[in-house]
């Protein structure tokens, strides 16, 4: 008997009326150490461990929102056209969030959310980067769970033996896991960019930067692997050209704030804006009478930012 990773023989259970996925149970297990890593990360640099619940609550539904509309976008064939099921394009336990999509559409519900808290962005980024990677290798097991995105036959002793494949056109066999590739090169990424941060104190977003050149440079090479169901643009699988355009742009960035080193705690946080100027008579009326109207104090002072104790809360 050869060698190799044996595929589970369930992907799903019951629950008194509901069913429960395996593969919606690993994305949620690597939302949640992303969310136990970015906490100490983000408190480490200065900041509240309750900002990442915060802003997690915009970002992780703006993330699974954008993860399946690019792959629904970019393979419209599975679910649109004779013989398809457009509905299919809703049922996201069956896999299918395109990484690509999780993370800009993600990036921007992180952003409604940081501005909503009061903190910026950049180094709020640098803080989640390790735990980002290490929440999407473990959501790659929700593949090895459906028996999809896996490479080409091999005979090598950690081949994953398939049973019953989850890519259409698959057939039972012995192929390379893919998806165990990622997840090995995910957390890889994951202790890189912690190595790296430590070393140079990174900040202005370039642990993030960092974090985004790494895996798409070996998310580019694993592409060149997979087998599964994928558009081609000049022989070569779309994702393996969106990680070369990602990538580049990443190292970009980095090269281009070389020089610059992380934030200072007290600069986390946004300013609070300032009080509404009063007219010259009303204010010098005021400062005769001590009264303050209805919009604030009479003082045109600018407050500062909130104290480290204050949440920080709209």
């Amino acid at each position: 008997m050869r060698a190799s990773i044996p595929s589970p023989s369930w992907s799903q259970f019951g629950v008194g009326p509901l069913t429960v996925h395996a593969y919606a149970l690993c994305i949620l297990a690597g939302i949640f150490l992303a969310m136990g890593m970015s906490r100490r990360r983000w408190v480490a640099r200065g900041g509240l461990a309750d900002d990442v619940d915060a802003v997690a609550v915009w970002a992780v539904p703006f993330g699974i929102v954008g993860g399946r509309l690019y792959h629904v976008v970019t393979d419209p064939e599975l679910y649109f056209g004779r013989g398809r099921d457009p509905w299919e394009a809703f049922a996201i336990w069956r896999g299918g969030l395109g990484i690509w999509g999780a993370v800009a559409v993600g990036a921007l519900g992180a952003w409604i959310g940081a501005r909503r808290r009061g903190i910026r962005l950049a180094p709020f980024a640098d803080a989640i980067a390790p735990g980002i990677a290490v929440g999407q290798g473990v959501g790659r097991l929700g593949n090895w769970f459906n028996q999809e995105l896996y490479g080409g036959p091999t005979s090598l002793p950690w081949a994953v033996h398939v049973t019953r494949p989850g890519d259409a056109g698959g057939t039972p066999g012995y192929y390379h896991p893919t998806f165990l590739y990622e997840l090995v090169w995910d957390l890889l990424v994951a202790t890189l960019v912690i190595l790296a941060d430590r070393r140079w104190r990174l900040g202005h977003g370039r642990a993030f930067a960092g974090y985004v050149a790494a895996y798409t440079a070996g998310r580019g090479v694993i592409e060149l692997l997979r087998v599964d169901h994928a558009n081609h643009v000049l022989g070569l699988r779309l994702n393996t050209w969106t990680s070369v355009v990602v990538c580049a742009a990443a190292l970009a960035y980095l090269w281009r704030t070389r020089n610059l080193t992380r934030e200072d705690p007290s600069a986390l946080r946004v300013a609070a804006p300032a009080v509404r100027p009063v007219p010259d008579g009303l204010s010098t009326a005021r400062a005769a009478s001590g009264t303050a109207s209805d919009d604030g104090p009479a003082a045109t002072e600018v407050p500062g930012p909130r104290p480290a104790g204050e949440s920080g809360h709209d």
